[in-house]
């Protein structure tokens, strides 16, 4: 099932980030499970009563003069037209109707996907008075709020999600096989992987910037091997084209994650591991999905007795906490190690779909509880009783104790790491929860 996806879109300074901030404050204490998730996200993931959603912040995507501004502003107004499910438009009471908010509305009534116009910083009487001036931009789900203190948003969320239902009905037409979404920076080597992968040259690509093309779904079925493949690299990079490609690529990336059960994360073994790639690979964690690391280009690497297992330990640096992660070598041009990378790939799966049975879970967990106890908390010990794997589509465990709120991060680390030791799940993270015994 593919994702849901809002895009928040408005020119500079009218609160795009703090809406953004405030959608996924919802959820900060689950989202953030994966700690070290870069604090400058332009996606995330929120949540609104129970049903979750991507939200994309397009703020984050826009660098560059005023003019240059502008341009991209109508630029990614349009590409979330093409690619999100639901469209935010936002604009600023105390400066009241721009330009650039009439280009942008102009853009945006064109849809016929939904769009939502809110007017922030609406926090007093007065503003609520000057706020009604924007009923003449004509849009017909019209909000006033404030980002800063949340008043107002609750109406906005329970429509936005209203439109879930009907279009996440459908499930995926593919038979029930493994999916593994090829994900990296542009000019990493998605393409050519595809094409060494499936051994046909594939048109792919497209010179017009702004042309919706999904990402691409491959069914690959050679070797006695099964599996789709999704590609995100249906774009081609284009002189004057940079932000608006950024942005373009990221929304292609969020929902091949979202259909994926496991990613192949391309890094450039030259420029290593980037924020945007670190972003990606904690939402991939978040959203539960298996994780195998590629670093393509390796040939071009001047290489020394312990170049690779440096490399490694220094990724799996930046990686941390969830550095439980398969990292591979690649060369899609020498074609070294590339069906390698999909044996992983395919490892993963498996290691994602373990189900562990509760009598060896506790034999084995409850001895390593018992060689190292939890923290004495107020001087009551902690105890944990009982441990059981959840029916989740991805691995989650609940320990039931005594003072479930009490049990802090490095214990968890801890029995996460002893999971991982005792039984295979490279590549996967796990949730581990604590309920009252």
């Amino acid at each position: 099932m593919a994702g849901f996806t809002v895009a928040i879109v408005g020119r500079p300074n009218v609160g795009k980030s703090t809406l953004f901030n405030r959608l996924l404050e919802q959820r900060k204490a689950i989202v953030d499970d994966v700690s070290g998730v870069t604090r400058d996200r332009q996606y995330g993931i929120a949540d609104w009563n129970g049903k979750t959603f991507n939200v994309i912040d397009t703020g984050g995507f826009v660098t560059g003069s005023d003019d240059v501004f502008e341009r991209e502003i109508r630029k990614q107004a349009k590409i979330a037209i093409d690619e999100a499910n639901v469209v935010i438009f936002m604009c600023d009471v105390s400066t009241g109707i721009t330009d650039l908010d009439e280009d942008v509305a102009d853009i945006l009534r064109r849809t016929s996907k939904p769009v939502y116009l809110v007017v922030n910083k609406v926090d007093n009487q007065q503003r609520q008075l000057d706020a009604t001036e924007f009923y003449s931009l004509g849009f017909e789900k019209t909000y006033f709020l404030s980002s800063m203190s949340g008043s107002g948003t609750g109406e906005l969320l329970d429509d936005v999600v209203m439109h879930m239902t009907d279009e996440m009905e459908g499930a995926s037409e593919t038979p029930d096989i493994p999916r593994i979404a090829i994900i990296g920076q542009p000019n990493v080597g998605k393409s050519s992987l595809l094409n060494a992968l499936v051994g046909t040259e594939r048109n792919i690509v497209s010179d017009i910037a702004g042309t919706t093309r999904d990402t691409i779904h491959t069914r690959y079925n050679m070797f006695q091997k099964d599996f789709m493949l999704i590609d995100t690299a249906g774009i081609r990079r284009k002189q004057k084209v940079t932000e608006d490609l950024e942005f373009y690529s990221v929304i292609r990336a969020i929902k091949a994650v979202d259909e994926a059960d496991v990613v192949m994360l391309l890094l450039d073994a030259e420029k290593g591991i980037t924020a945007q790639d670190l972003s990606i690979f904690s939402l991939a964690a978040r959203k539960g999905k298996g994780v195998v690391i590629l670093v393509n280009k390796w040939d071009v690497v001047e290489k020394a007795t312990n170049t690779a297992r440096d490399y490694e330990k220094a990724l799996k640096e930046r990686l941390a906490p969830f550095a439980d992660v398969p990292i591979i070598f690649t060369s899609v041009t020498e074609k070294q190690r590339i069906f390698k990378a999909i044996e992983v790939a395919l490892e993963v799966y498996e290691n994602r779909q373990r189900r562990i049975q509760t009598s060896t879970l506790n034999d084995i967990m409850l001895k390593a509880i018992e060689s190292y106890h939890p923290p004495v908390v107020r001087g009551i010990p902690i105890r944990i009783k009982y441990v059981t794997q959840l029916p989740t589509h991805t691995p989650a465990f609940a320990f039931f104790c005594n003072l479930p709120d009490d049990v802090k991060q490095p214990y968890r680390n801890y029995l996460e790491n002893q999971l991982r030791s005792h039984f295979n799940f490279s590549g996967v993270p796990v949730k581990i929860f604590f309920r009252k015994k």
